[in-house]
């Protein structure tokens, strides 16, 4: 059961991708598309996950894969909240492709099969894999608003009249929206990280994961403090975003072993 709604959550996420890429040429021919594309595919992807949970023993999603699943949903999860608003459905095209990709990766290396037999404790995977992956999910929205700001600066500074097609936010709303998303998911990864290193206490079996993770929230914090510590706006912290986000993502693809085993 699980496998067979894998297919249709793909196909409605990649549907949604090449209906994004569209519209992005043709603003306003096949927006409505992508955004049912992005809903039909949340949605079976969210009865993916129900069924996952209940054939589990316990968390489902401890493994590699099982956590690229989740990443998955809560990255298009965040996105639903607005991101299908006609003035952020660009957006959909850095979002959607990547949701697409790593749920074909996903299934690819077994993410279908979730057992939940893992050594650790149901609620420890909640609070640790859950708010890490939260917080992930969000770094990754906000990654796509800056490449957003930074796609229609360069359409501004050029005095392209595409720019006036896509009804897309100013300047100054996507780079305050860059602010608050990162404000919000940082301390998501935060209190993750946390409960990962109070289970860690004592020992010394750290791996290159944990490594790169603390790297991800350095360079995030570093984000904050410049930005409302500083004064950083505009270009330089949409790019310090990208930074970021590029840690993430290999996070999730570079490090392809099971952190729980």
């Amino acid at each position: 059961m699980a496998e067979l709604l894998f297919w249709p959550a793909l196909i409605a996420y990649g549907e949604a991708a090449f209906a994004y890429a569209g519209d992005a040429r043709h603003p306003g021919s096949l927006g409505r598309l992508a955004t049912w594309g992005v809903r039909v595919g949340w949605l079976v992807q969210t009865a993916l996950l129900v069924v996952q949970a209940a054939r589990a023993d316990g968390f489902p999603w401890d493994t590699w894969a099982g956590s690229l699943n989740l990443f998955v949903w809560l990255v298009v999860g965040a996105y639903l909240i607005w991101g299908c608003k006609p003035r952020y459905r660009l957006l959909g095209l850095v979002v959607m492709p990547l949701a697409a990709l790593l749920l074909a990766i996903s299934y690819a290396a077994g993410g279908a099969a979730a057992t939940g037999r893992s050594g650790y404790s149901t609620i420890f995977l909640v609070l640790h894999v859950g708010l890490v992956l939260a917080g992930f999910a969000g770094l990754t929205l906000a990654a796509a608003l800056a490449a957003l700001y930074l796609w229609e600066e360069r359409l501004l500074k050029r005095h392209s009249p595409r720019v006036l097609k896509f009804r897309a936010p100013s300047l100054a709303t996507l780079d305050r929206l860059v602010g608050r998303t990162v404000a919000v998911a940082l301390p998501l990864l935060t209190l993750g990280m946390a409960a990962g290193f109070a289970r860690l206490r004592g020992k010394s079996d750290l791996d290159p994961l944990i490594g790169l993770t603390v790297l991800a929230w350095s360079v995030y914090g570093a984000f904050l403090v410049l930005r409302y510590g500083v004064g950083w706006r505009g270009r330089r912290a949409a790019y310090m975003a990208l930074i970021g986000f590029a840690l993430v993502i290999a996070l999730h693809l570079g490090l392809p072993t099971s952190h729980f085993a």
